[in-house]
């Protein structure tokens, strides 16, 4: 039996996928998350996933501006360097490495179960390789870092319980080398549902998406596009089924939101039509996320800052992730 390490400290891991501009279903669903996960105990590593990516952008100069948007909005809405490692994924070759070794040991029907592969087939993406080990190289991800707890939305839990079932498979068959991770859902889920611009949940592939950085007139055209309907401002309505009170209910105080919920049921002369609501919308995420853009501005024109940071953090991450590859080679026998 190979003794693996201790983990006295949990030690949280997650990854980000460089698929454009992250918008607002980003932040609440998955940024805002891990950028608080920071405020407990532990190591902490988050990842820009460009490996995975390959599956689906064809070019080069895009995946390079994708991973440096993602960079730099994580580190302007307060990722720590010095509290985490952040970093790109392709940075710590280890990773392609435990990914082959737990490829070994998986079974072709654990991978045929894959929600994930199967939603895409059926959307017309071409099958290949890759996207069929998917999830293979997101168990390496996990477990390349003694990985405890891994921040996820609910469509992702069955990635962490394939990674458990692969981590078993090489425990089972050449002693306990890999730690077993524990999924984490957002704790407000109802935070977690931000809305689409249409009223569906919010996705880049559906177009019905507001980047968070937006402002000015782009900002205000992105919110007159979500979807209302042609009653009057005074006829009474239920807030519960207006999208656009789904969105106020993202940045508004509790004691402002109830005051507009209340004019919208009780209708008349003092209830807001749709056009307050959007200026008023456009106001508050403005104001939101002003810091955060200005800064986001300043590390985009900087690339090799960005780079540099991105490096430094996968220098950390590789400390771990080599320790957890010795370990591994030596219980197959390959040291």
């Amino acid at each position: 039996m190979v003794g693996r390490m201790s983990t006295p400290r949990p030690t949280f891991l997650s990854g980000i996928q460089p698929s454009g501009r992250p918008h607002l279903g980003n932040y609440f669903g998955a940024i805002r998350q891990h950028v608080d996960s920071l405020n407990e105990p532990g190591d902490h590593f988050f990842f820009i996933a460009d490996y995975h990516a390959l599956t689906t952008i064809r070019d080069a100069a895009s995946l390079r501006t994708n991973v440096r948007d993602i960079a730099a909005t994580y580190f302007a809405l307060g990722m720590d360097p010095a509290r985490a490692s952040f970093f790109r994924q392709s940075d710590v070759p280890e990773v392609t490495e435990i990914s082959w070794l737990l490829a070994t040991c998986t079974g072709m029907g654990l991978l045929e179960r894959a929600h994930s592969y199967k939603d895409k087939i059926a959307n017309g993406i071409k099958p290949s390789v890759g996207l069929f080990t998917y999830p293979v190289l997101m168990a390496a991800d996990i477990l390349a870092y003694d990985s405890t707890v891994v921040p996820v939305g609910k469509d992702q839990v069955q990635h962490v319980e394939m990674t458990q079932d692969m981590a078993t498979h090489f425990n089972t068959r050449f002693g306990e080398v890999f730690v077993r991770p524990e999924a984490r859902l957002p704790v407000r889920d109802d935070m977690a549902k931000v809305p689409g611009l249409d009223g569906q949940k919010m996705s880049k592939s559906y177009g019905n998406d507001v980047w968070l950085f937006e402002s000015g007139k782009p900002l205000k055209k992105a919110i007159g596009r979500i979807s209302t309907d042609s009653r009057e401002p005074s006829e009474p309505k239920n807030p519960d089924e207006l999208v656009l009170v789904d969105f106020l209910k993202l940045f508004l105080g509790d004691e402002e939101l109830q005051d507009w919920r209340a004019r919208i049921l009780a209708g008349g002369e003092s209830a807001p039509g749709y056009g307050h609501l959007k200026v008023r919308l456009a106001e508050a995420m403005d104001e939101h996320f002003a810091a955060p853009r200005a800064k986001y501005e300043e590390l985009m024109g900087d690339p090799a800052e960005l780079d540099r940071m991105l490096l430094k953090g996968a220098e950390k991450a590789r400390e771990r992730a080599v320790k957890v590859l010795d370990r591994a080679r030596m219980a197959c026998g390959l040291r």
